[in-house]
C-alpha cells in the first residue's frame, strides 16, 4: 500500500496563485505581513510587481482590495482566518460584500488545527461570520487537489469569495486527473443507505475513515464532501435526508453557524430528520499540537463513529 501523501492547503493556495498568474494577468495578491505563513510568498517571489504587503492592517488591506477590484483587478486578500474574517469583518461586509465586488479572500490558519498558536488564533467562527454576508461565496477545501481547483474556480467566478485554508498537512484524498470542482455542488465520496455523514475541510478524510469502521459494524454510511458551504447544495442534502433518514455533520468550526447549522436549516425545510453536529462545542481552544487538539475536541474518525451510531438510533 502506497504511503499517504499529506499537504497543507495553505501551501496549495500559494502555489495556485503563482501557477495561475500567467493566464490571469489581472490577478494581484495582497497580504498583511504574513506572506511566509499564508504562503503568498510563493507568488511574491515569482511576481513581485503584482504583490502588495499591506502590513499589519487587515481592514485597510480589504479596503485596498475593494479599490483594486473596481479597477478591473482580481485581488486575493490574504491573512489568517481570525484576522481576515474577524478583525476585518466590517470592511468585508461594507466595502466588499455590499457593493458585491470581485474580491477573493484567502483565509489561512483556520480552525483548531492552528495548534500551538492557541485560542486567540484558532478561528472557529469565520464560516458563521461570512455566511451572514449576502452574496458571499464560501469554500472550504478538503485537500491539495480540491484547494487548487477552488482557487481556479474563485478566479473564474464574478463576486466575493471567502476561501478557508489550513496550517496542518492533511491527506490528499482526491485524484488530480479525475477530480471535478463545481461551485455549490457537493460530492458523494462514498455511497451508503443507513445514514449520511456530511463533512467539510479536513473532516472529509476523517468521515471516510469513520465510514470504513462503521462498515465493519454493519452500518452503511454515505459520505458527502461539502466544499462550498455557501451556496449550499440543498438538493443533495435533501436527497440524502430522504434516502438515509439521518445526518451527521462534521466540521473544524463551531457547531454554531457553520456547516452543521446550514445543513440543519435546510433539512428542517425539506425533510425533517435527526441531525447531529460534530464540531467545536461553543468553547475556546487552547495551545497544543494540532493532532492532539483535533482528538481532544472530538474532530476525529472515532468520534464520528460514535455520533453516527447515536444518530442511527434516532431514526
Amino acid at each position: 500500500m502506497a504511503d499517504v501523501i499529506k499537504k497543507a492547503t495553505r501551501d496549495s493556495y500559494g502555489e495556485s496563485l503563482r501557477d495561475l498568474a500567467e493566464e490571469y494577468k489581472n490577478l494581484v495578491v495582497l497580504d498583511a505581513d504574513l506572506a511566509g505563513a499564508t504562503r503568498t510568498s510563493i507568488f511574491k517571489k515569482a511576481y513581485p510587481e503584482r504583490f502588495f504587503d499591506c502590513g499589519i492592517a487587515e481592514a485597510n488591506m480589504m479596503g485596498i482590495a475593494a479599490g483594486l477590484a473596481t479597477c478591473g483587478k482580481i485581488p486575493f486578500a490574504s491573512s489568517f482566518a481570525m484576522f481576515a474574517a474577524g478583525r476585518a469583518f466590517e470592511i468585508v461586509r461594507n466595502s466588499i460584500g455590499y457593493p458585491h465586488l470581485n474580491v477573493k479572500i484567502g483565509a489561512t490558519h483556520a480552525g483548531i488545527s492552528v495548534g500551538e498558536d492557541g485560542a486567540t488564533h484558532q478561528c472557529n467562527e469565520d464560516i458563521a461570520l461570512m455566511r451572514t454576508i449576502p452574496g458571499m461565496t464560501i469554500i472550504n477545501p478538503c485537500d491539495d487537489v480540491e484547494a487548487k481547483a477552488a482557487v481556479k474556480a474563485a478566479l473564474d467566478f464574478e463576486g466575493p469569495v471567502y476561501m478557508r485554508f489550513g496550517r496542518l498537512a492533511v491527506p490528499i484524498i482526491n485524484d488530480k486527473e479525475s477530480y471535478k470542482f463545481e461551485l455549490g455542488k457537493g460530492i458523494v465520496m462514498k455511497d451508503g443507505n443507513d445514514i449520511t455523514i456530511v463533512a467539510t475541510g479536513l473532516m472529509v478524510n476523517e468521515a471516510l475513515e469513520a465510514a470504513k469502521i462503521l462498515e465493519t459494524e454493519g452500518i452503511s454510511a454515505r459520505v458527502v464532501n461539502i466544499h462550498t458551504i455557501k451556496p449550499l447544495d440543498k438538493e443533495l442534502i435533501c436527497k440524502c435526508a430522504k434516502e438515509t433518514g439521518a445526518i451527521v455533520t462534521a466540521e473544524e468550526h463551531s457547531i454554531i453557524g457553520g456547516l452543521g447549522s446550514a445543513v440543519a436549516e435546510t433539512v428542517t425545510e425539506c425533510c425533517p430528520v435527526p441531525v447531529i453536529k460534530i464540531g467545536v462545542n461553543d468553547v475556546y481552544g487552547h495551545s497544543g499540537s494540532a493532532v492532539d487538539l483535533l482528538k481532544e475536541f472530538g474532530l476525529s474518525a472515532e468520534n464520528i463513529v460514535n455520533k453516527t451510531k447515536e444518530a442511527v438510533k434516532l431514526k
